[in-house]
């Protein structure tokens, strides 16, 4: 699978039309909602990543599903509330055929904030 080189996360979108365009902004806005102002947002491995003492989580549009990557302890941590969901090693699909669980992709995305700040403690 070839990677596109997407200037940033707007021009990522774009790429993208009707419901799946529109549940990628809705779990944009909902990250954004909940990463401190100095998480910065950019493309890495092609797809939307914010980045936080190194890179914090990332998601993508595919065909069937949005894919959301918060790392596999957060998988690990979330295994109960992620079960009607495929997961893998650090990576979720949510179907395009269910509506995303913002309130979980809040939550999981607060715990994956305060892990990367603990690496700057640390």
């Amino acid at each position: 699978m070839k990677i596109k080189n997407y200037k940033d996360i707007d021009k990522y979108i774009d790429n993208f039309s009707g419901d799946t365009r529109k549940k990628l902004e809705d779990i944009r806005k909902t990250i954004k909602s909940v990463v401190p102002k100095e998480a910065t947002e950019k493309i890495s491995y092609g797809i939307p990543t914010y980045y936080l003492n190194g890179n914090l989580l990332h998601f993508a549009g595919y065909k069937a599903h949005i894919g959301f990557y918060p790392g596999s302890a957060s998988i690990t941590e979330f295994k109960k509330e992620l079960a009607a969901y495929k997961t893998s090693r650090g990576t979720v699909q949510f179907p395009h055929d269910k509506p995303l669980p913002l309130d979980l992709i809040r939550k999981i995305a607060g715990i994956c904030v305060e892990r990367n700040q603990t690496k700057k403690k640390n």
